[in-house]
């Protein structure tokens, strides 16, 4: 057996653990829940921006209704492992893109580099499995690159521009999923107008598949005034988000840095390389293209790597983790000079070699991953570690069975936190749409908790407290305000400690029944449809 394959086979194992840790043992994200909650509304036949708000670009939520059924069937469990599926396809794109790009007795190495770069970081892995925009934004990414390098390397004229057009398209889906994401199609757009004299109609058949793509995606959000409205409003509400800083920036980038240690480890080796003037000597291309097939290639990569990594960390509050659709990009732009490097020398040594760094030392910092122990512990009291009775889904899992227990068979649910109403399968009122993010003015926020609109309410440190869209907090004072009225409404049967992300108090709450009503099932909420349901 091959070193390719033996580091393969290890890698993709490496893989599958990584991936039940993160489905099972992975940290709950709030955006998962308001993700998965859109999905069910566009399901439901309600457009984005026009009936919900909505920050991102509207295909996740098309495509997720598509998937519903994963989390009909195991909760939030089903939603992670349909994500990590759509993450997993991603990586192995950007690997067989790696492949495309170098000569052929490299091709199994730089796969096997390539996957073990990315399936066997567990940061990476995670942030693949929760249902956020990443994974469906990456495997976009992933597949129009990789259409782009077949398209350089295609012989015919009709089926290169056909696969120009194809990735300009699948660009523009990534932009759909992920505003930002519009960056990579203009970046390559620039990349192929460099090599207008070699292929001059490259570029303007990227162009036009981009155009038709962003038609597809956005037309209807266009078309419709109201959407059109909702859409530009989300694109406000990015803007106003507070905490611009350079120390934010910068320390998001020395946080992606720490992440993805071994990549950027096998970055300055390949930067290293390459400023020695090692080259490969025979071309690399599937379709015995020169040289100036992989140059353009890889500045097609370089380009859209760089391009979002700008609009990522120029974000007013740039987290590092808006970076993982595109590591992929940087994966292969590691890996391939090496391999190509040590295809021209000593292909079984330098192949072995750079297979055995990208294997272990992803190995290792996935193992010292800080993750691990966020899963497992609550931090510190003083030097007693708080470690967690159980992990944060199988927490999940209970609160959603107590709701259960209070109000069977209900239909709805007062939360911000959106991973119980997709776990309990209830829809929250309307407003509530985006958990956390939700725009409600203390107004509203007072008429809704005094029409006590569900049987049950299931509210975390999370309810009441951030003011969307600057996401300031909300003065103490007034969120007590709101907790008044809601002791009014409703009376605490559960408490739940250090729940979800962020670690807070649960409270579930049932709702009081009215004055003058009786003591039967239907008088507390906790059965028929009255009371606003």
């Amino acid at each position: 057996m091959s070193a390719a394959k033996r580091y393969g086979l290890v890698s993709a194992l490496a893989f599958a653990v990584l991936a039940a840790a993160s489905v099972w043992m992975g940290g709950l994200n709030q955006d998962e829940g308001w993700y998965l909650y859109a999905a069910e509304l566009v399901g439901d036949g309600r457009m984005p921006y026009r009936d919900f708000f909505f920050t991102q670009g509207p295909l996740m939520p098309a495509i997720y209704s598509l998937l519903r059924f994963s989390w009909h069937w195991a909760g939030l469990a089903g939603a992670r492992v349909a994500t990590c599926l759509l993450g997993l396809s991603g990586m192995i794109l950007f690997a067989l893109t790696a492949r495309a790009l170098v000569p052929e007795k490299a091709k199994g190495a730089a796969f096997a580099a390539v996957f073990a770069l990315l399936g066997c970081n567990l940061y990476h892995v995670y942030y693949l499995t929760i249902p956020k925009t990443y994974a469906l934004a990456s495997l976009f990414v992933a597949l129009g690159t990789f259409l782009a390098v077949k398209a350089l390397a295609a012989g015919g004229a009709r089926s290169r521009l056909a696969l120009f057009a194809a990735s300009g398209f699948v660009f523009a889906l990534a932009a759909g999923v992920r505003i930002s994401m519009a960056a990579i199609p203009a970046a390559a757009f620039v990349a192929l107008a460099t090599d207008w004299r070699r292929r001059p109609l490259a570029a303007v058949w990227l162009a036009i598949g981009t155009v038709v793509g962003l038609c597809v995606a956005y037309g209807p959000s266009l078309m419709d005034p109201a959407a059109f409205d909702g859409l530009r409003a989300a694109q406000e509400y990015h803007a106003a988000r507070g905490g611009r800083s350079i120390v934010f920036t910068v320390g998001s980038i020395s946080r992606l840095v720490r992440w993805y240690l071994p990549l950027f480890a096998l970055c300055g080796l390949a930067v290293f390389g390459m400023a020695r003037g090692g080259r490969d000597g025979d071309g690399g291309a599937d379709g015995g293209d020169d040289n100036g097939f992989r140059d353009v290639a890889m500045r097609l990569l370089t380009a859209s790597f760089i391009a979002a990594v700008i609009v990522h960390v120029t974000a007013p509050f740039p987290y590092e983790d808006y970076q993982v659709p595109v590591m992929g990009l940087l994966a292969v732009l590691a890996v391939v000079p090496l391999m190509a490097a040590s295809a021209a020398a000593s292909p079984r040594v330098g192949q072995s070699f750079v297979l055995l760094l990208a294997t272990g030392l992803s190995f290792g910092v996935s193992f010292g991953s800080p993750l691990l122990e966020k899963w497992t512990t609550n931090g510190m009291d003083r030097f007693w570690v708080l470690r967690k009775d159980k992990c944060e889904l199988a927490q999940l899992r209970e609160a959603a069975k107590k709701i259960e227990e209070l109000d069977p068979g209900g239909k709805t649910l007062l939360t911000q936190d959106l991973y119980l109403a997709v776990e309990t399968g209830r829809r929250v009122p309307e407003g509530l749409e985006m958990g956390p993010f939700s725009q409600l003015s203390d107004e509203e926020w007072q008429e809704l908790l005094l029409s006590a609109p569900c049987p049950v309410a299931a509210l975390s440190g999370y309810s009441f407290a951030i003011v969307a869209p600057e996401c300031k907090e909300r003065p103490f004072e007034d969120q007590m305000v709101f907790w008044s009225i809601l002791g009014g409404k409703y009376s605490r049967a559960e408490v739940v400690d250090a729940f979800g992300q962020g670690a807070t108090t649960l409270f579930i709450l049932r709702r009081r029944p009215a004055k003058g009503a009786g003591t039967g099932d239907g008088a507390d909420g906790n059965s028929g449809k009255g009371g606003g349901e």
